[in-house]
């Protein structure tokens, strides 16, 4: 994330180089070019081989400008102790760069055995490989709570920060705003922070170009994350520390970061003021305000945290007083960064962090406020967290705002999201009822039962004259099933929601097949013949003449024979990726499939879903199940098709078509082992 270094000091600490003669490349190192360092070093070592100084600083060079390809090369080197050096030992910070560029890639097998040594050196034995494992695999198996799309005022340049006041979007940008021959800020090679705003339609959509902030708000060098009050009157911001022109540096002879507060008068903003528990010696950054404007959350590196930079609040009276600087504690905060706090109007706590397991990097967090503070953070899942940098959260009403994430071109870019979930895990009230088909009144006598998604029986029983009953459980896919004499059993793929008193009716049709025939045929050729026009009689067929008309028939998917077995022949049917959501465009494929299916009732069939061999093995095996069910029960509920007629099975990477475990596979090759296929099992 290359714009976030603004507000940070250092992640690792003061920079320090070998004993020896200062190269180009330390000097470079020194003043936080990393871009120019790194080419420097790569010139050392092709000349002079591994040496363990020139290791320590490309890897770093490289970390800090998130190239993380380059930097794990370099890593893996260091950490294998595969350079010129009999001691082999290293700073315990580069298993932590090694765990979050193992990440990036999406090796978190790897990656989390790095976490685990970085852990140990640090003295925390509670730490397990396989749990951290299955919490990273849970963040990314869980139903979306968020839509995201990119941001509409995005530029090539690196924008992140978005606040939106009525129809204006505040964010903040790196982009020129002047000319080429501005000043650059050396760690990213461009130009130093401004805040910008643009007029966008209640859609987002920009209308006309975006300007500087009006006002004395944008100096020479940054300004960034900042927040407003509720009247819009107050701008709290994040600043570089200059005083009439010159820079202050702090302890670290870094330019740390400082809050400023600017009033707005008569429409025209203030010149920035320092706020007074500002300290020279550290840095305070990234500004919000609670719901009533009562308490100030901020970002700092001040000595006695628990590491790295740590969420804290000031109280602010109703003079405008600031109290001191209070530590949110180790609920919150960790060894490692939290940064970019942002308040919800219900007081809840979202902020960015690489200390707490996420997906990699900086992910996005939230922790519930109750009467009793704030509870364990949440990790916010896919899609708003990836592999690499997510941060800078804010929401403009209940459920819309904006995020950035460099997970697309390595800057920064402004997304947009809608939240279409409950962030916060709690059960729901559900009602069920079973009635007849026909004149829709209750079913007497009617069994019941409900299974989640891994067929675990929830709950069973047997109604008298009012099938009517209520379930509390948390949100997920199950299975209602129900049958009563007289009626053909069903059973139904069901999604309870996150929201209260939803009503589920399954519906019974009656059983109007013969004495004769019910006596004669067996309960699974009744099933097949639930399903059937009842107002036709068509002439029967052996199952050889059925085989020879699926082969025959070219309407709709067609059937192919291999290896003595029957499949119908799809279009791939496509996920997002790490997903298990049906997209639009598989939709279409499926719809076509439920009318061919529908044609030929007495056809099951089982869905098999394949990943490729990126993730772990139980990942793979999870994802592809949810996929499997995913297909299945968008048949069974879009399509109609009954639910018995279909099973399903996830393979996960166990069946791949190519092998990628001797060779690095392309993203060709992935695709084709990352399939569905639809076998006939009965006909």
């Amino acid at each position: 994330m290359k714009k976030i270094v603004v507000f940070i000091v250092l992640l690792f600490g003061i920079f320090t180089v070998s004993g020896q003669k200062k190269s180009r490349a330390d000097r470079f190192f020194e003043k936080g070019d990393f871009l120019n360092a790194a080419v420097e070093y790569e010139e050392i070592l092709n000349e002079n081989g591994y040496s363990k100084p020139v290791l320590l600083h490309i890897s770093e060079s490289y970390y800090n400008t998130f190239q993380f390809k380059q930097a794990y090369r370099y890593l893996r080197i260091l950490t294998e102790g595969k350079f010129y050096a009999r001691d082999k030992t290293y700073d315990n910070k580069f298993n932590f760069m090694m765990y979050q560029v193992l990440s990036v890639i999406g090796d978190y097998d790897k990656a989390v055995t790095y976490l685990a040594a970085y852990n140990k050196n640090n003295n925390a034995s509670n730490f397990s490989v396989q749990d951290a494992i299955s919490t990273i695999e849970a963040f990314k198996l869980k139903e979306d709570d968020y839509q995201i799309k990119e941001g509409a005022f995005n530029s090539d340049a690196s924008e992140f920060g978005a606040v939106k006041m009525d129809s204006l979007i505040y964010y903040t940008s790196d982009r020129y705003p002047n000319g080429l021959t501005d000043k650059h800020y050396r760690w990213t090679h461009r130009p130093f922070l401004d805040i910008r705003k643009i007029l966008v339609t209640d859609k987002n959509v920009p209308v006309g170009d975006s300007e500087e902030i009006e006002g004395k708000i944008n100096g020479k060098l940054h300004e960034g994350n900042f927040c407003f009050s509720k009247d819009g009157n107050t701008l709290y911001l994040s600043r570089s520390n200059y005083d009439k022109g010159k820079k202050k540096f702090d302890s670290l002879q870094q330019n740390a970061i400082q809050l400023y507060k600017s009033e707005k008068i008569e429409g025209e903003w203030s010149i920035p003021q320092k706020l007074a528990f500002n300290d020279v010696s550290y840095s305070i950054e990234h500004p919000t305000l609670n719901a009533d404007g009562s308490k100030l959350f901020f970002s700092s590196n001040m000595p006695g945290g628990y590491g790295d930079f740590d969420l804290y609040y000031v109280e602010i009276d109703a003079a405008g007083i600031f109290g001191d600087p209070v530590n949110l504690g180790a609920m919150i905060n960790t060894v490692n960064r939290e940064q970019f706090p942002f308040v919800s109007d219900d007081n809840h706590l979202f902020f960015a962090s690489n200390g707490h397991l996420g997906l990699g990097m900086l992910d996005l967090f939230v922790s519930e406020y109750t009467d009793k503070g704030f509870k364990a953070p949440v990790n916010l899942g896919a899609p708003i967290n990836s592999r690499y940098d997510d941060f800078s959260i804010s929401y403009y009403n209940d459920t819309d705002g904006f995020f950035a994430s460099n997970r697309k071109k390595g800057g920064d870019d402004i997304y947009e999201f809608n939240q279409i979930g409950e962030i916060f895990t709690r059960e729901y009230v559900t009602q069920f009822e079973v009635r007849d088909f026909a004149t829709e009144r209750y079913i007497e006598n009617a069994e019941v039962s409900i299974k989640d998604g891994q067929m675990n029986q929830l709950y069973s029983n047997t109604f008298d004259s009012i099938a009517s009953f209520s379930l509390t459980t948390l949100p997920g896919n199950f299975e209602f099933t129900a049958k009563a004499t007289g009626y053909n059993e069903r059973t139904k793929p069901i999604k309870i929601l996150e929201k209260e008193d939803q009503l589920i009716v399954l519906y019974l049709e009656k059983n109007l097949v013969t004495d004769s025939l019910t006596k004669t045929k067996k309960n699974e050729d009744a099933l097949a013949l639930e399903d059937s026009d009842t107002n036709t009689n068509p002439p029967k067929i052996t199952s050889a003449q059925l085989k020879e008309q699926l082969l025959r028939d070219t309407e709709g998917p067609p059937v192919v024979e291999k290896n003595g077995k029957l499949f119908f022949e799809l279009p791939p049917i496509y996920f997002d990726y790490d997903k298990w959501n049906i997209r639009a465009d598989s939709k279409k494929v499926l719809d076509e499939f439920a009318k061919k299916l529908e044609k030929y009732k007495s056809v099951y069939i089982k869905i098999s879903s394949h990943t490729d061999s990126r993730g772990t093995d139980t990942y793979n095996q999870v994802l592809s199940e949810k996929r499997a069910e995913s297909t299945r029960n968008y048949l069974a509920l879009v399509g109609y098709v009954n639910a018995r007629r279909m099973k399903f099975q996830g393979f996960g990477e166990s069946q791949p078509l190519i092998s990628c475990k001797d060779k690095i596979c392309n993203e060709e090759e992935h695709q084709t082992n990352r399939r569905s296929e639809f076998e006939i099992i009965k006909y």
